[in-house]
């Protein structure tokens, strides 16, 4: 078995977790923009089609050799996961705000100890449970589901928190045993095949204005998987997870600009809650 030895760097898989972040805060910006001139689909397909012909250059130089896992299913099954937390995400975006969105899909790190517990049967230190139940309660302040009714939307969002919390904990078992390459490679095409019935069912015309900007997203989006595939080399999912909520403040930002929409008190209450949870969880990931 070629197994590639971890090599743990604490402030390096944070540091580029929170650069993926920021990279894919401002992708979704331009895709809730997207969604009022092309289909949901068509833009997952343009993000996923990019990366794939990213990877061309890798499959021409090492041929099918290049391809040969013993892990099939977990590519499978991280492709299908990652590819339906970006749809339903996209599809969220249309019909709630940015920062709801967001809070919605990051909700990942308090679904990956019950993924990692499912699929490998590794259990979580108790310590981290309590910054992540902040994290949750942030998340619930913000988005008083009691107050603003949450709509059908909100639960697609959460969709694809879980879909994220698959795709995180199989890309970190991926990392230890397969080439970075490779990883990228089978996600890519197998998100592609997942996706491409989906744009067929649902085709319409792509207005040439909107070209630019899907090409922008698929090339962005590209960096932003390397970015988080090497990252999952440096520290466990459990650990880089909750550099995710960092995207609570990305999306606020650029709600702010872009649509105006100012947090009031409780949002930035909830949002405080949420950050501080996943620098806790950072904190004491660096001490166990």
């Amino acid at each position: 078995m070629n197994t590639i030895a971890p090599e743990q760097n604490l402030s390096k898989g944070v540091s580029l977790g929170i650069f993926t972040v920021l990279i894919g805060s401002c992708v979704a910006a331009v895709g809730k923009q997207l969604t009022l001139d092309v289909d949901i689909s068509a833009i997952v397909l343009f993000q996923y089609l990019i990366c794939f012909l990213f990877t061309l250059p890798w499959l021409f130089k090492h041929g099918t050799t290049g391809l040969k896992t013993q892990y099939p299913w977990q590519h499978l099954i991280r492709g299908i996961s990652g590819c339906a937390c970006f749809y339903t995400y996209y599809v969220a975006l249309k019909y709630i705000p940015l920062v709801d969105a967001s809070l919605l899909r990051n909700t990942a790190p308090l679904v990956v100890p019950i993924v990692i517990l499912a699929w490998l049967r590794i259990g979580i230190p108790k310590s981290r449970w309590t910054p992540l139940i902040v994290g949750f309660i942030g998340i619930m302040v913000i988005l008083r589901p009691g107050q603003q009714g949450a709509s059908i939307w909100h639960l697609v969002g959460l969709c694809s928190g879980v879909g994220l919390a698959i795709s995180m904990v199989l890309t970190r078992s991926l990392a230890q045993k397969e080439p970075e390459s490779r990883i990228l490679f089978y996600y890519f095409f197998i998100s592609l095949l997942f996706v491409v019935p989906f744009f067929v069912i649902n085709y319409q015309p792509i207005p040439p204005s909107a070209l630019p900007s899907l090409i922008a997203i698929g090339v962005a989006m590209y960096f932003t998987f390397v970015l988080y595939t090497r990252a999952y080399r440096y520290v466990k999912a459990s650990v880089l997870a909750p550099t995710s909520y960092f995207a609570v403040v990305f999306a606020g930002i650029l709600d702010w600009i872009f649509w105006q929409h100012l947090p009031d008190l409780m949002t930035m209450a909830g949002i405080g809650l949420v950050v501080s949870g996943g620098l806790l969880v950072l904190w004491l990931g660096d001490k166990n």
